[in-house]
């Protein structure tokens, strides 16, 4: 089941490669590609997790409502991430995209029988799973133990090394997201951004605030691993 989706859609024969899952035996495989436009829904949670994604351009967010109504972000997930990929039969969260987003996608039940035939798609998804694990647990020690300023320079240092180009990041989320994901106020998190401002550790590039350049890496390293 498919929601909020564009027009924009591509079906596709191609190999694993191209949906960045390395092979021994290269499988040629039925791809689809979807367009979403900004803040469309990709999946539902508690939907049947019937597709496995990649991001191919744009950004993604996987989240959560709790029951007080606040809103959770467990991940982002950029350009050649792969998500979607579910221990169980249902998707635990929901996601969206967080600009327009293009992914690529393969049907689960696909990927499955490739792998039970092929020992590096096999390893290739424990691998994606045991790093989800470890996000999962990271996530939960940055949400339980770091403070406030902690936390949004454990973001920005993740940040870093996932999107830096010629030393710029250019974050596709809002503070509002940035937020959720951190569980802080955006309030907070301008503060805590502003202080690293102010300390030397950033610089922005523009009026938006969302192209910054990090100017002391060690020091934003340090604040990182404190905890």
């Amino acid at each position: 089941m498919f929601v909020s989706i564009t027009t924009d859609h591509r079906s596709l024969i191609n190999s694993l490669s191209e949906l960045g899952i390395s092979s021994g035996s290269n499988p040629i495989v039925s791809l689809s590609e979807f367009t979403y436009k900004k803040g469309k829904t990709i999946y539902i949670e508690s939907e049947p997790a019937e597709y496995v994604y990649q991001v191919r351009k744009g950004a993604v967010r996987t989240c959560k409502l709790l029951s007080d109504g606040r809103r959770q972000i467990g991940a982002f997930h950029l350009p050649g991430d792969i998500f979607g990929l579910e221990n169980g039969g249902v998707h635990r969260f929901t996601a969206e995209a967080i600009i327009q987003t293009a992914v690529r996608l393969i049907r689960r039940q696909h990927l499955e029988t490739v792998a039970e035939n092929d020992a590096v798609v096999w390893r290739t998804l424990l691998s994606l799973t045991t790093n989800n694990l470890q996000h999962a647990e990271d996530h939960m020690l940055l949400l339980g133990r770091k403070t406030a300023l902690e936390r949004v320079a454990a973001f920005l240092h993740e940040m870093d090394e996932r999107l830096t180009a010629a030393d710029v990041i250019s974050l596709p989320m809002s503070r509002r997201d940035i937020a959720d994901y951190l569980g802080l106020t955006v309030e907070t998190v301008s503060r805590a951004v502003s202080q690293l401002h102010t300390d030397g550790v950033l610089d922005f590039i523009g009026n938006t605030q969302r192209e910054i350049v990090i100017l002391d890496r060690q020091r934003l390293a340090s604040l990182d691993l404190q905890s």
